[in-house]
């Protein structure tokens, strides 16, 4: 009989003690990056004056630039940003010179890129764009040279990219943003 109340006492104990433990791993603060967040910060947010939002957490995952991803993210959402406003009849372009990227502590392993691609307003249909990309490098050049021939094919012809200066943060962040007339959207501009 003693014996049966002590192996329930230790049973009791190890099950107490396994909860309290798992009721812990809950307790870590949600804003703190774990090696598996890909994007805590704000979401991307796009309106018809342009797209914005933040990336906040580890530069690199596993050797993979997870930061500077954000900027792929970015550029998927304007791009789709640009072709509903084409098709709401709001022909836009992307504004380079108004352009705001930020990397506070960029270097440090963690990072907090903040990213606000503003949209000017055009006249006419075929002077807008509605494809939008990027080339850039985190603390290194960007292969700018690479990138527009990977993206000749996507052009209609006798069309040209519309690239941007390089834009830098002081931290090192360099990106070149680049847009043009999607073959499939604009089709009717064709030369």
């Amino acid at each position: 009989m003693i014996a049966n109340t002590f192996v329930k006492m230790m049973f009791m104990k190890e099950t107490l003690s396994a909860l309290i433990i798992l009721g812990c791993l809950g307790c870590a603060p949600a804003e703190s990056p774990t090696l598996t967040e890909k994007n805590v910060g704000s979401p991307i947010v796009c309106n018809e004056k342009g797209c914005a939002g933040s990336y906040s957490g580890a530069e690199f995952i596993n050797g993979s630039d997870v930061a500077h991803q954000f900027s792929n993210e970015m550029s998927g959402m304007v791009g789709d940003q640009l072709k509903v406003l084409y098709k709401k009849g709001l022909y836009s372009i992307v504004d380079f010179s108004k352009i705001i990227m930020s990397t506070k502590g960029m270097g440090s392993g963690t990072v907090v890129y903040e990213l606000n691609i503003p949209f000017k307003r055009v006249q006419q249909k075929c002077d807008a764009f509605t494809s939008f990309d990027h080339v850039g490098g985190w603390d290194h050049s960007p292969a700018l040279s690479a990138r527009k021939k990977q993206l000749q094919s996507a052009l209609m012809k006798g069309e040209s990219l519309d690239i941007s200066n390089l834009k830098t943060t002081p931290e090192g962040l360099q990106e070149y943003w680049i847009q043009w007339k999607n073959k499939k959207v604009q089709a009717d501009c064709a030369h």
